[in-house]
């Protein structure tokens, strides 16, 4: 998966994802592995042992499927279809990529396009493609434009049925944006056939919890993006996903500047004027574009955003390290460094 997928936003299950005890502890079996080019984790309570080994192998050989299929640039189904769609003629698209086409063409129109998988070219030009840190510097300003000009965008694709094709040569999908989230709701739906009701499933520090920890809820640690520590906490209600962007996982310096991996489709550059995006959704896939989009949004236009993608719960961090929470994520969660300015803002 492309190295856009592996910003790690709230602080892992091992060490704070503060996994609540109970009087009576349940069962509760956790394995990890590595897929998109990330650590996944999935936690299993309320179940047996044997039950919930054979959960976990399950939903990690469908991470290792969802990675084959969905990597941008190495060989598979997502690669293919990269290849095609530069040529403009019509093709099959594998139905392993066609559902996050339809769902992908969705959140991008309703966020704006500040959600837009069809930049890829615009990632590969600034180096974040790679697993490796870029070391910099920045992509020429005319090779910046050059993409920005091309306005490539979901809605350039054309889906007859199982045929796609593009009328913009300059769309290259890179689904890091939203590939966890949408990952994660195919497993966690694999885990409840599995009957599995009690898990979370956690990609490298975004996630979905559902069900509980026993007779408690799942207690969720989120990252301080300019520490080591826990920014806040918040417990689920029963099935919830939360997902954070933000400027301090993928990123390099260049002459005193931070460079990130999240960029502003309208610009080609990164986003600036927020440090982080939390946000809270029923489904992962909503969750982890949504977070994408009101990063690009910025201070002044996140709460718009936020109405239009129909969010309620969302943690903003800015420059100046203020926190803005919407009423309903301000009655979840709890801000653990009391230092912070924190204001509550309503969507309008």
């Amino acid at each position: 998966m492309s190295a856009a997928l592996r910003r790690a936003s709230i602080v892992p299950v091992c060490a704070a994802l503060l996994l609540t005890a109970c009087t009576a502890p349940p069962k509760v079996h956790s394995r990890s592995f590595l897929a998109f080019g990330t650590l996944v984790e999935v936690t299993v309570a309320g179940v047996e042992a044997e039950q919930a080994e054979a959960a976990i192998a399950a939903v990690e050989r469908e991470f290792q499927y969802m990675h084959r299929s969905w990597h941008p640039w190495e060989a598979g189904a997502l690669a293919r279809v990269n290849e095609l769609l530069a040529t403009g003629e019509w093709f099959s698209v594998a139905p392993s990529v066609r559902p996050m086409i339809v769902e992908a063409g969705r959140l991008a129109e309703a966020s704006g396009q500040r959600f837009n998988p069809a930049i890829g070219a615009l990632v590969k030009l600034w180096g974040f493609h790679q697993d490796e840190r870029p070391a910099g510097p920045p992509p020429a300003a005319e090779a910046i434009a050059e993409l920005v000009a091309a306005q490539p965008r979901m809605s350039d694709l054309e889906l007859d049925g199982i045929r796609l094709r593009s009328r913009n040569p300059a769309v290259v999908l890179d689904f890091g944006g939203f590939a966890k989230g949408y990952g994660i709701d195919r497993t966690v739906e694999l885990l409840r056939r599995l009957g599995v009701e009690n898990a979370i499933v956690n990609t490298g520090g975004d996630l979905r919890a559902i069900g509980s920890r026993g007779d408690r809820p799942w207690r969720i640690g989120v990252r301080d993006p300019r520490g080591e520590g826990v920014l806040a906490s918040l417990e689920t209600e029963g099935d919830t996903s939360v997902f954070t962007s933000g400027d301090y996982e993928r990123y390099f310096d260049h002459d005193g500047e931070r460079y990130h991996h999240i960029l502003d489709p309208a610009t080609g550059q990164p986003a600036r004027g927020l440090v982080s995006v939390t946000v809270l959704a029923a489904d992962g896939a909503t969750a982890d574009a949504a977070a994408t989009a009101l990063f690009v949004a910025g201070p002044e236009s996140w709460p718009r955003v936020a109405r239009d993608l129909g969010l309620a719960r969302v943690m903003v961090v800015g420059a100046d390290g203020s926190v803005h929470l919407t009423p309903g994520m301000a009655r979840q969660v709890q801000i653990e460094d009391s230092t912070r300015a924190v204001m509550v803002e309503p969507l309008p």
